[in-house]
């Protein structure tokens, strides 16, 4: 098989790490290969933040959760969605409708996973932190964004102290059809189900579906600030 489609499916996420740093000729590499990524009409909207302030890592860890390898992770990474760039080029731009923002979200996840399949294909591991958007006020105001600036993701990145299990996705079927959008087959979903309880009960954790999961994760609100916010900053205003 080629390397790099055995590399993207032996992908886990990573959240133990030695204590080797990671090389400043290996960073300015992986940040190489990174800038590749796809972006639409060539805006590269897109800004990471290298966080090696540890007064600054330890008040991010405490805003993400108080997940401890945001803070013990030799490298940890903010990514932003950036067009203050532009807005320096173009001072009449209108950012503010709802598709710049999606723009500047799917090119800064892009950015993001390159990131990732790089460092992977260097050793390293890897987990993205979503929690970073827990409190994104206080973010924005720790990493002095300026408008139209907004972050969206953490990355954590180290040589890998633990081997996880690989995490179950879905069928090819579940996620690709032909033509036209193809609806949940419940069939399908009810084996998926019993393969990541499988999964749980391997990792000695309760028992747990991933349809049950779901109704957790749905059942409750999420991050509810985060519109002011944006709208604060520029955006999502039509």
């Amino acid at each position: 098989m080629n390397p790099m489609l055995q590399q993207l499916k032996n992908h886990r996420s990573i959240r133990q790490f030695t204590d080797q740093p990671i090389s400043a000729e290996l960073r300015h590499e992986i940040l190489n290969a990174a800038k590749m990524a796809s972006t639409s009409q060539h805006i590269q909207a897109t800004h990471i933040i290298r966080i090696t302030d540890p007064t600054l890592r330890k008040k991010l860890r405490e805003l993400c959760s108080d997940q401890t390898y945001v803070e013990s992770a030799a490298e940890f990474w903010v990514f932003c969605a950036d067009f203050s760039k532009h807005a320096k080029i173009v001072p009449n731009a209108e950012f503010d409708w709802t598709e710049w923002l999606l723009v500047g979200a799917i090119d800064t996840g892009i950015f993001a996973q390159n990131v990732l399949t790089a460092a992977e294909a260097s050793g390293l591991g890897g987990v993205f932190i979503g929690s970073l958007r827990n409190d994104i006020e206080q973010v924005d105001k720790l990493l002095k964004l300026p408008q139209y600036v907004v972050p969206l993701v953490g990355m954590c990145l180290g040589y890998p102290a633990q081997d996880p299990m690989l995490r179950p996705r879905f069928p090819v079927e579940m996620l690709c059809s032909e033509n036209e959008y193809h609806p949940l087959d419940p069939v399908k979903l009810a084996e998926f189900d019993a393969e990541i309880s499988a999964y749980y009960q391997a990792r000695s954790q309760k028992n747990l579906t991933w349809s049950d999961y779901m109704k957790a994760v749905f059942s409750e609100q999420k991050r509810p600030q985060i519109l002011d916010y944006l709208q604060s900053k520029g955006f999502l205003k039509r």
